[in-house]
């Protein structure tokens, strides 16, 4: 029985044209990138070409880039690098109720040095409220962090909106991209953002490279202290294989969704959930049903459990994630669907199905057949237990 991977926005596929950028950084560009000789110098021209590469992408060729261990570290330093490097001018943080953790732990842990967080709070759908943006901000505001689309749900956020009401106010605005870089249009130089951070594995690079774009003249406080790599921003010996993966991976996710790759893959989506309305009942839709990623699917099914449900369609060879932290060893229910304000039962039976590159139509009609009788086996369990 072959695999079917429907958990894209947790990471995807290797591309072919990633394995390509790569090989040579496992054989003989193995240099320092910090070293003058001339295995260095090959693979610092790998690093700044990507970097130019990137900051092109993002619509800001004369931005910075600083390449990170991640989407993670992009986020932190985005975050707790911006206000601590504005300490002297404020002490107030702003951000969504539905951040990854990677914004909402490093805000955290902001708090426990003295800052002051206020959280925004989303409708049922998971878009921001502008209104209680606009009353949260006082004089001491230095940051508002508003991710553009949500990694359970996919809900796009009116980032546009933000960024104006922060430019009004003379406030930083950090956007999370990791999951809409690539997918969703998005240009620094029309759009009011000041920092945005990126992932390379999301992007079917390789895991352990992500970048923070910096805006000419925002300043920020190094996380890691060491030599004076990155501008100066993030000590440590850039990863050249990941560097060159991550080049690879963005310049063929943007050239498939200038040739239609979004809407093939909403087509897909579409048509997963159709098929799945069509076989089975007790079926809502988590997340803006228009405004939303194109390849993102969350799905609450009546009478089921997310982690039961999760296992049952892992052994008939489906792989999906459930819209609850649980697989990830926690017992707390998705912090994502709990702000939308969704009750317990409907979080507790959520599944999230992601498409990404390497999804076919074929794949899709398969999952249409295997997870149905999954589901009824599911709903019969709990029915009887």
């Amino acid at each position: 029985m072959k695999a079917i991977y429907l958990d894209c926005n947790a990471t995807q596929p290797v591309r072919p044209e990633v394995r390509r950028a790569v090989q040579p950084f496992l054989d003989d560009a193995f240099g320092n990138p910090s070293s003058l000789h001339s295995h260095g110098r090959r693979v610092r021209e790998t690093v700044e070409e990507v970097r130019g590469r990137l900051l092109r992408a993002l619509g800001d060729p004369k931005g910075r880039l600083i390449f990170t261990s991640g989407g993670t570290e992009a986020d932190n330093l985005g975050v707790a690098g911006a206000a601590r490097a504005l300490r002297n001018k404020g002490d107030h943080l702003i951000l969504s109720a539905v951040e990854h953790h990677a914004v909402l732990h490093a805000a955290e842990a902001l708090a426990r040095e003295g800052f002051r967080l206020s959280v925004l709070p989303v409708d049922s759908r998971g878009t921001v409220d502008l209104q209680a943006l606009e009353r949260a901000i006082t004089p001491q505001t230095l940051l508002i962090s508003v991710m553009h689309a949500n990694n359970e749900v996919g809900t796009i956020q009116p980032i546009e909106e933000v960024g104006r009401i922060a430019r009004e106010k003379g406030v930083l605005f950090h956007t999370d991209a990791v999951q809409s870089f690539s997918k969703l249009e998005l240009n620094a130089s029309r759009m009011p953002v000041d920092l945005i951070s990126i992932s390379g594995h999301k992007l079917g690079g390789l895991k352990g490279t992500g970048a923070l774009y910096v805006r000419q003249g925002v300043r920020l406080e190094p996380l890691l202290r060491g030599g004076p790599h990155e501008q100066g921003l993030r000590a440590g010996t850039e990863g050249g294989a990941g560097i060159a993966a991550m080049g690879a991976a963005a310049e063929a996710a943007l050239a498939e969704r200038d040739v239609g790759g979004m809407e093939r893959m909403k087509a897909l989506r579409d048509r997963l959930e159709q098929g799945l309305r069509e076989k089975l009942p007790g079926i809502e839709l988590n997340g803006h049903p228009e405004r939303r990623l194109p390849g993102t699917l969350n799905l609450s099914f009546s009478g089921c459990q997310g982690e039961t449900l999760l296992m049952a369609l892992d052994l008939a060879g489906v792989s999906v994630s459930t819209g609850s932290a649980c697989a990830s060893g926690s017992t707390e229910p998705s912090h994502v669907l709990e702000a939308m304000g969704l009750a317990r039962e409907r979080i507790a039976g959520s599944i999230r199905f992601s498409l990404g590159w390497a999804t076919t139509a074929e794949e899709i009609e398969e999952a249409l057949r295997r997870i149905p009788p999954v589901i009824e086996r599911v709903r019969l369990a709990k029915k009887a237990a």
